[in-house]
């Protein structure tokens, strides 16, 4: 049986008067006291329970089954997961042994060991939550934020970052081989299951690819005749990659797994709608991609064409993944996709969007912040972007939506006169425009998106949120604890430093 929310107990104090050490500068602190504030507040604790519960339990009867993980607890670990930049391991170590966290999700000092807070189970909890639910839990923290806060969305400013998917540099050969893997493996599986033949061999097979991929790497840091000294182990993966995808299709027919063409079509499976619910259709899925990095190979490397970027296959495992180049060191190309933020003068992240392959920031300025102007009755003022996002037309339109609208122009000339030119409120507007750069720091940093360690689209776009989710909390409740005491240290920020 699941609960909305913990009961009060007599071996912890009610979770709006727990007591948090205000002289620590730990990022948990502004989270839990950013929690106790929305728990008090008993309309925003009913909405953020009922969008939560409407993910874990869908149509299902809360009050059936074994007990599980109730709502709030699921909403602080989800709070805490991003927030404090934590994996499973460690959020699991906290939700058994941090006395404050344990009070905050009401668990009380005599249920030690009554509550089972096992990693695989936070994960299975935190993961029924969709994106679209994080979304509008983020926009109930940011609603709660401006109550203190009224004027701080008079003032935006957005840009763009990467946040990179959790996949290896990519080469066809290296693709080619983790998709072969993959496929022996669960080819072999299934054979043994289903009791077929044909795939007793498993383990040569794989150390056969393997062999080929090293032998091509080694090839590629050979000093020499450029793409013509891989053709001869690309010719010899490739033949060998026909033959197992082959074999694999013929056992699927053996099986007599008959799945509609369209649900397996390339653009379902990078998408991630494609519907792998059977070890037939994970295989199958597999098939189908590692057929399309064989055939990008032939044609680039023996054929000789050039591919754009939206034909190739970045990762068999996150196929959704975009090569996007920004030109920028240490890192000018990178794998992921773009992530939009718009913050406001106080530093809650009031919008975010993954943005899809292919678009570009110029793109995206007008249609954002209309529906952003409209969600905030107009109160928007200023709003400020950087050069990426001009076009004379983005220049006109923004100027129909804010009072004041501030994109960089392109060039330095141009740049110059525009700031000659510019109103007090513009030269403001742009001089406080790089803060949008620190939040982006701190999401990267301080909040995990840097690089998405969950798996596919959908779990990316979940995980984008977690991150935004984090630092809401934190900006809410640094917020909350200098009203509670001014010069305490927790609502001083404290900054991490990349490694390296």
């Amino acid at each position: 049986m699941r609960l909305a929310c913990p009961e009060e107990r007599l071996d912890c104090l009610p979770i709006r008067e727990v007591e948090l050490n205000l002289e620590c500068r730990d990022e948990i602190i502004p989270i839990l006291r950013a929690l106790q504030h929305l728990y008090a507040d008993a309309s925003l604790r009913r909405e953020l329970l009922a969008l939560v519960g409407k993910d874990v339990n869908g149509s299902t009867d809360r009050k059936r089954g074994r007990r599980g993980m109730n709502y709030w607890e699921i909403a602080v670990l989800a709070a805490a997961r991003l927030g404090c930049n934590l994996d499973y391991d460690k959020l699991q170590d906290l939700a058994e042994n941090h006395r404050s966290l344990r009070h905050i999700m009401g668990i009380g000092d005599w249920q030690a060991e009554e509550i089972d807070f096992d990693w695989r189970r936070i994960e299975d909890n935190l993961n029924k939550l969709r994106p679209e639910t994080l979304r509008k839990i983020n926009e109930l923290i940011v609603k709660a934020g401006h109550e203190l806060k009224p004027k701080a969305i008079e003032a935006v400013r957005g840009d763009t970052f990467v946040v990179e998917t959790n996949i290896h540099y990519p080469t066809e050969s290296t693709v080619i081989g983790d998709g072969l893997r993959k496929i022996v493996n669960l080819a072999a599986e299934l054979a043994t299951a289903k009791d077929r033949a044909g795939w007793r061999q498993a383990k040569h097979l794989l150390k056969k690819v393997r062999r080929l991929v090293r032998e091509i790497g080694q090839a590629s840091r050979a000093k020499g005749q450029g793409a013509e000294r891989l053709q001869p182990g690309y010719k010899k993966l490739l033949v060998l990659a026909k033959d197992l995808l082959e074999r694999a299709r013929q056992l699927l027919r053996s099986l007599r797994f008959k799945p509609d063409p369209a649900a397996f079509a390339l653009d379902k499976l990078k998408s991630g709608t494609a519907p792998l619910t059977t070890p037939e259709a994970e295989l199958l899925a597999f098939i189908v991609l590692t057929e399309k990095v064989c055939d990008n190979a032939r044609r680039r490397v023996l054929n000789g064409e050039t591919l754009s970027n939206e034909e190739k296959i970045h990762s068999i495992f996150e196929p959704h993944t975009e090569l996007i180049k920004r030109g920028k060191q240490p890192n000018p190309i990178e794998f992921g996709h773009n992530v939009l933020v718009i913050e406001d003068s106080v530093g809650f992240v009031v919008d975010y969007r993954v943005v899809d392959n292919g678009v570009l920031d110029q793109d995206l300025v007008v249609p954002v912040m209309k529906k952003l102007q409209q969600r905030f009755a107009g109160k928007i003022k200023s709003a400020s972007f950087d050069r990426a996002f001009h076009t004379p037309d983005n220049q006109k339109e923004l100027a129909k939506i804010v009072r004041t609208p501030c994109i960089a122009a392109k060039g330095q000339e141009k740049g110059r006169q525009q700031q000659k030119e510019g109103t007090m409120a513009f030269r403001k507007a742009r001089q406080n425009h790089p803060g949008v750069e620190s939040a982006i720091g701190a999401l990267q940093v301080g909040n995990g998106l840097k690089r998405c360690r969950d798996r596919s689209k959908r779990g990316y776009e979940r995980y984008v949120a977690l991150g935004i989710l984090g630092r809401n909390l934190q900006t809410l409740g640094k917020l909350l604890l200098a009203q509670d005491k001014a010069d305490c240290q927790a609502a001083k920020s404290k900054r991490k430093r990349a490694a390296g």
